[in-house]
């Protein structure tokens, strides 16, 4: 899931004790089954006024790391440190002078740049309207080759991006649990702290919790509930089109479930013992659905290696190395997931109750987008478009549905078609239905 926001808070929400103890574990489904990250600015900055109080800057330096960014603050007596929330817990602090020139450390990535150097706009404690930013970088180039402001291009990057995720098994026991309703909770966290200026993107399983975080917000006339909401290939109603998972989850009971795909920990991790739904069981399950296809690749791999068909090669590797990248699921998480989405359906059926609170998605007033893959063979066809059948309160000017011919589960939000033909379609409905 991805949420976009135009504002953040300048202080976060203060969790009670009890929530405070599950952070760590809400990052599981942030890593999981959460895709992406938080995104930032539909406005110009210079639309963006700065606080009566915030702080002139004449030059903004912008490094990645530490070792990028000593030389500056050394030599320019960069000694004021600016706390500044939402940046990286590694650089959480602005250095300035009495000059007005101050350094801003962003961490590694291209996520951790854009949520930082967000981070730094709207927080409100600089006016940045008449700063030169310089972005200042080692950039990997020998300094024999190339001096400050030196463009070079590389056919292998050491980091192309980053994102940060805690695998159930690192998560010790003492950390309390975390199941589907802490889901739908920590993503109205998430949009009561980013909102009201904001919007969800939920891929494949967060789907469910997103569209049940939106309509609890919706009943509870939130200000701050998102403005757009987009699901892509989520399982809102697997009546519709069931697919293979949809079958096995049916066909079996509970107790199967349990006895057959939960383990516990090895106790040489930190959490050891917790009882969990492992990766390597995930993944083996996702091979063995198209399992001629996945052996074909692995042969096409090795013909482009022969050939020398370094450009093909690569391709086949950057996909494997996401496709592979699978982590433990909490076994409440998982099992409750199970019931409640695969077997009885309470979603579409007007039967979720989530700590007490009925779920109705019929509140939802948010503008809704849904987008499937004709081949998916996770999310069947018609099963996230199930959603606006839901929902019958949206206008009709404040609603789509994408159905993108001849790609899979995967290809709804990666690869070529994703980047040429959804994408557009995706960031155009957001733009349509920002406050701005």
């Amino acid at each position: 899931m991805s949420v976009l926001s135009d504002k953040v808070d300048a202080v976060p929400p203060a969790p009670s004790a009890a929530r405070r103890s599950k952070r760590l574990l809400r990052a599981v489904a942030a890593g999981v089954l959460v895709a992406g990250g938080i995104g930032a600015s539909t406005q110009p900055v210079a639309q963006l006024a700065p606080e009566s109080h915030a702080r002139k800057v004449k030059v903004l330096i912008i490094s990645m790391f530490a070792p990028e960014a000593q030389p500056w603050i050394d030599k320019l007596g960069l000694t004021q440190d600016v706390p500044v929330p939402g940046l990286s817990i590694d650089y959480p602090s602005v250095h300035c002078n009495a000059n007005d020139v101050c350094q801003l450390t962003t961490g590694m990535g291209k996520a951790n740049a854009a949520s930082s150097v967000s981070a730094l706009i709207y927080s409100g404690k600089f006016d940045l309207q008449r700063t030169y930013f310089l972005v200042a970088g080692i950039a990997g180039i020998d300094p024999s080759q190339g001096t400050l402001g030196s463009a070079a291009w590389a056919r292998f990057l050491v980091d192309s991006d980053i994102a940060w995720e805690i695998d159930a098994r690192e998560v010790p026991l003492s950390d309390g649990n975390f199941d589907l309703d802490d889901y739908v909770d920590y993503i109205t966290e998430f949009c009561r702290y980013l909102g009201p200026d904001m919007h969800v993107i939920a891929v494949c399983q967060p789907s469910v919790p997103a569209m049940a975080s939106a309509a609890l917000m919706a009943e509870a006339k939130d200000p701050r509930q998102p403005r757009s909401l987009t699901l892509m290939g989520g399982p809102i109603d697997t009546r519709v089109s069931p697919t293979v998972p949809n079958d096995l989850a049916m066909r079996n009971s509970m107790m199967w479930f349990r006895q057959n795909v939960i383990s516990t920990v090895p106790i040489s991790y930190p959490g050891a013992l917790r009882r969990v739904y492992p990766g390597f069981l995930q993944l083996t399950s996702f091979i063995s659905m198209n399992f001629d296809r996945h052996v074909n690749a692995h042969m096409r791999q090795f013909e482009h290696l022969i050939k020398g068909d370094d450009d093909n090669a690569d391709a086949h590797r950057t996909f494997y190395d996401e496709y592979l990248a699978v982590m433990d699921l909490t076994a409440e998480f998982y099992l409750q997931t199970i019931q409640i989405v695969f077997k009885e359906h309470q979603l579409p059926r007007g039967a979720w109750v989530s700590r007490g609170r009925k779920i109705d998605p019929s509140a939802i007033e948010t503008a809704l987008m849904t987008v499937e893959g004709e081949l998916d063979d996770i999310s069947g066809v018609g099963q996230t478009k199930a959603a606006h059948a839901l929902t019958p309160n949206i206008p009709g000017a404040r609603r789509m549905h994408w159905e993108q011919p001849r790609v899979g589960h995967y290809g709804i939000f990666n690869g070529r078609k994703w980047r040429e033909q959804i994408m557009p379609r995706v960031r155009d409905f957001i733009r349509a239905n920002s406050g701005s």
